[in-house]
C-alpha cells in the first residue's frame, strides 16, 4: 500500500492554495447522496408578486426525515444593496428548515429571517443566509424571459450566477441548531451538509424567481430559461477574509478533510492494475475538465500566473498520456512520480482530483470520516512528559523552529477584527496600531515560543509542571497534542509573514466546498460560482448526479 503524502509537503500554503474539487468536495457527497437514496422534492408553497416580494418554501424528502427551505423574497433598493456582513438588507434571506414550517413558523420566520443578525431563530432552523442579485445580468435576463427570448449566452458565462449568496451560516448561528443536533443523522454527517443543501434549493428558488419576474412582465409572451443555459448557472459566493482563519482555527477538522484526501489519494496509487472502464473514465475526464480550465477567467495577477501554470501543466500532462501505458503495475502511481517531477503544485492536485474519479468504491466511503468526532481533543494531557511533548512540537513546527521570529519580516502582519465592519483584517503591526488586538492565529510562532520554555524543562518534568510556569503556552500544548491523532492539522507556513498569501487559506476551503474558477479580486477575498453545471432537484438522479462539475466535452 502506497502511504499518504507527508504532511510536510501538503500544509504548506502554495500547496493547499493549488487544491481542487474532487469526488469528496460537499457539494458532490450531497449530490451523490440524493440520487442513490432516491430524494424527492416539492414545492410547498410560492407565494410572491409580481414585483418579486413575497415568501416560497421548497421541500426536500430524504429516507428518515424532511427539509425544508424557506426563502424571502425583497424589493431591495440599489442603495441598500452591499456584500459586506455589515449590510442590513438583502434581495433575498433564506433558512433551511427542520421538517416543515407551519404557517406560524413561516410568520415566525418572516419576522427574523429578513433581518439577519437582527433577528433570532430557534433549533428547528439548521441554516441561516442571505443573497443579492447580480443586477445587471438580472435585468437582462428578466426582459428576454418576459419577451419570449433566451438571455445571451456570454453574458450569462461571464458571470455565472444570478444570485449570489453573502453568507450560509449554520452550527449555532443566530439561535440556530447546534452540529449536535443533526451530526448523527446519516445525510448531515460529512462537514457542511446542511449548508450545501441550503444552496441547491437556493439556486432552485432563484431559476423560479426569475422566471416568474419575467411571466409577471411578460404575460403569455414570456418563456422559460432554457435548461441546458439554467444548467450552467450556479450561485455565486463572494468571500474573504473572514474564511481565513477557519482552517487555523478547527485544525482537527482540516485534518480530517485533507487526511481523508490524502488517503484517496494513497489508495488510488496503490492499485495494482487498471481496468479498461477506469482508463476510459480518467480520459473522459481529463478532457472535460480541460474544456472547464479553458473557461476559467481571472483578471487577478495572482489567478493569471496560476492559470497560466496550470495551462502548461495540462499541455505536458496530454503530451505525457499519449504514450503511458495505463496497463502496466500500478499505472497511477507510477503516473503521480512523473507528475511530482514535470508538473508544478497546481497541475499536481489537479491531476489528483481526476485520479480519484475512475474509483467511487475506494474513495466515496471516506466522506464519512471528515467531520470531527475527536470530543476530547482540547483536553490537554499534563501527565506527558516534556521530552514527548518537545516531539510533538517538532513534528508539527519543527520547520518554524528555525525562523528568525525576531525579524520583522516574518512577523509584519497581525489578524484582528475591525470593530467598524465587524470582519476579519490583516494589517502590518509596524504601520498600523493592531498589535493590541491581534487574534490567535499564529501558531508556529507561538509554537517556537513554546519550545524554546519548554528546553528549559527536564525532560522527565511534566506538561502539567510545565503550563504552572507557563500558562499562556497552553494552546500550543493542545495544537502539539492533537497531531498524535491529526497528522495534517497545522499549516506549515507563517500565517503572519510580510508576504502571506491569505487567497490560498480561503482556496483551500472552499476547494473541499466543491467550487470551481476561484475568481480573486485580490490576495484577499474571492469571487466562486457553486452548483455550476448541476442538474436541478427533479432532474437528478444517478446517471448524472457524479460528473456535472465537469462540463461535456466537444466530440
Amino acid at each position: 500500500m502506497i502511504e499518504r503524502r507527508s504532511p510536510d509537503v501538503v500544509m504548506t500554503l502554495e500547496r493547499l492554495g493549488s487544491l481542487h474539487q474532487s469526488r469528496l468536495s460537499f457539494m458532490r457527497q450531497l449530490t451523490r447522496r440524493i440520487a442513490r437514496e432516491g430524494w424527492s422534492f416539492h414545492t410547498h408553497a410560492f407565494n410572491i408578486d409580481a414585483n418579486g416580494v413575497g415568501h416560497a418554501v421548497y421541500t426536500a424528502k430524504g429516507p428518515e426525515r424532511l427539509y425544508s427551505l424557506v426563502a424571502f423574497a425583497h424589493d431591495l433598493p440599489p442603495e441598500l444593496r452591499s456584500d459586506r456582513v455589515i449590510a442590513t438588507a438583502w434581495d433575498a434571506t433564506f433558512t433551511l428548515f427542520d421538517g416543515v414550517p407551519t404557517v406560524a413558523d413561516i410568520e415566525r420566520l418572516s419576522q427574523n429571517i429578513p433581518l439577519q443578525e437582527a433577528g433570532r431563530v430557534s433549533e428547528s432552523e439548521l441554516t441561516v443566509s442571505r443573497a443579492n442579485r447580480s443586477v445587471r445580468l438580472w435585468d437582462h435576463c428578466v426582459e428576454a424571459l418576459a419577451s419570449g427570448n433566451q438571455p445571451d449566452p456570454a453574458q450569462l458565462d461571464a458571470v455565472g450566477y444570478l444570485m449570489r449568496t453573502t453568507a450560509v451560516y449554520g452550527s449555532g448561528k443566530l439561535g440556530a441548531a447546534d452540529r449536535e443536533v443533526i451530526a448523527n443523522r446519516p445525510e448531515m454527517q460529512a462537514p457542511f451538509q446542511a449548508e450545501m443543501l441550503t444552496v441547491y434549493l437556493i439556486r432552485w428558488f432563484v431559476r423560479d424567481l426569475i422566471e416568474h419576474m419575467a411571466r409577471s412582465k411578460g404575460g403569455e409572451a414570456a418563456v422559460k430559461l432554457d435548461r441546458v443555459i439554467a444548467a450552467r448557472l450556479g450561485i455565486g459566493n463572494s468571500t474573504g477574509l473572514g474564511m481565513a482563519p477557519f482552517i487555523v482555527n478547527h485544525p482537527v477538522l482540516f485534518n480530517n478533510w485533507i487526511m481523508a484526501r490524502e488517503e484517496a489519494i494513497a489508495r488510488v496509487r496503490s492499485v495494482e492494475r487498471a481496468s479498461p472502464d477506469e482508463i476510459a473514465c480518467f480520459n473522459d475526464l481529463v478532457a472535460r475538465a480541460e474544456k472547464s480550465v479553458q473557461a476559467w477567467y481571472s483578471e487577478h495577477p495572482i489567478q493569471i500566473e496560476k492559470l497560466a501554470e496550470l495551462g502548461a501543466d495540462i499541455a505536458t500532462l496530454l503530451q505525457r498520456l499519449k504514450g503511458f501505458d495505463f496497463h502496466s503495475e500500478r499505472p497511477w502511481d507510477a503516473l503521480w512520480n512523473w507528475a511530482e517531477n514535470h508538473l508544478t503544485s497546481e497541475g499536481q492536485e489537479w491531476l489528483a482530483s481526476l485520479m480519484l474519479e475512475p474509483y467511487g468504491e475506494l474513495v466515496d466511503g471516506l466522506g464519512t470520516c471528515m467531520a470531527d468526532s475527536h470530543t476530547q481533543a482540547n483536553i490537554v494531557d499534563g501527565s506527558m512528559p516534556v521530552s514527548e511533548l518537545l516531539s510533538l512540537i517538532e513534528q508539527s513546527f519543527g520547520w518554524a523552529l528555525d525562523v528568525d521570529w525576531n525579524a520583522p519580516e516574518h512577523t509584519a502582519m497581525a489578524w484582528y477584527v475591525s470593530e467598524e465592519k465587524l470582519e476579519p483584517r490583516l494589517g502590518n503591526r509596524f504601520e498600523e496600531p493592531i498589535a493590541a488586538y491581534e487574534q490567535p492565529l499564529a501558531p508556529a510562532r507561538d509554537a517556537a515560543d513554546a519550545y524554546r520554555k519548554a528546553q528549559a524543562f527536564g525532560r522527565d518534568e511534566t506538561t502539567a509542571d510545565f503550563l504552572t510556569r507557563h500558562p499562556d503556552c497552553r494552546h500550543t500544548v493542545r495544537r502539539a497534542q492533537m497531531a498524535r491523532f491529526a497528522p495534517y492539522a497545522e499549516i506549515r507556513s507563517n500565517t503572519i509573514a510580510h508576504d502571506i498569501l491569505p487567497i490560498n487559506m480561503l482556496r483551500a476551503k472552499l476547494s473541499f466546498f466543491g467550487v470551481t474558477h476561484f475568481d480573486p479580486r485580490s490576495d484577499r477575498w474571492v469571487r466562486v460560482c457553486m452548483y455550476a453545471g448541476a442538474p436541478y432537484p427533479a432532474e437528478l438522479s444517478a446517471q448524472n448526479c457524479e460528473h456535472w462539475i465537469y462540463p461535456e466535452a466537444a466530440s
